[in-house]
């Protein structure tokens, strides 16, 4: 479909998907929260304790897309599931099916290592990923609420009696 390979993220696609973050943040104004190096992006992904992973898509070797993930666990399914951080496709490489693919990726992993569910979340303003969403068959969860505790509140909740 499209021309597009995905392919399980090395050391050297680091630099690329940290520029795709960049890209995802302008593009839900979130660029202030970007305080992430590409060498702390190495260091999760491919240092000795990695805490996700990461897949691109790249059109004529160039990256256009990246998904990056991670493992979680349902206690009610007892089994553990796949977490979605980012999905990310360049503009210009919209509408051509580089987000179905790795999505599509993604699901095969989720196959592969017998995972229950794959997760993530979207902002709510965000329509065009909302409907390629639902597009997929992906149903929002109305009932709950996304919560965090960010290093602040990580810190207090710690330090507090």
């Amino acid at each position: 479909m499209n021309g597009v390979a995905i392919e399980p993220a090395a050391r050297a696609d680091v630099p690329a998907i940290h520029a795709m973050i960049r890209e995802l943040a302008e593009y839900e104004r979130l660029e202030e929260q970007v305080v992430g190096t590409a060498a702390a992006l190495e260091e999760h992904l491919f240092g000795p304790h990695p805490a996700a992973e990461a897949v691109i898509a790249k059109a004529d070797g160039e990256p256009v897309g990246f998904a990056l993930f991670s493992t979680t666990f349902s206690t009610f399914l007892s089994q553990p599931g796949l977490w979605l951080e980012d999905l990310f496709v360049r503009p210009e490489h919209r509408g051509r099916g580089t987000g179905k693919l790795l999505l599509r990726h993604l699901a095969q992993i989720a196959l592969e290592r017998g995972y229950g569910r794959i997760e993530w979340a979207a902002l709510d303003w965000n329509e065009p990923a909302l409907g390629f969403y639902k597009g997929i068959g992906a149903q929002p969860i109305a009932d709950w609420i996304t919560h965090r505790l960010d290093a602040d509140g990580i810190e207090r909740l710690v330090h507090t009696s």
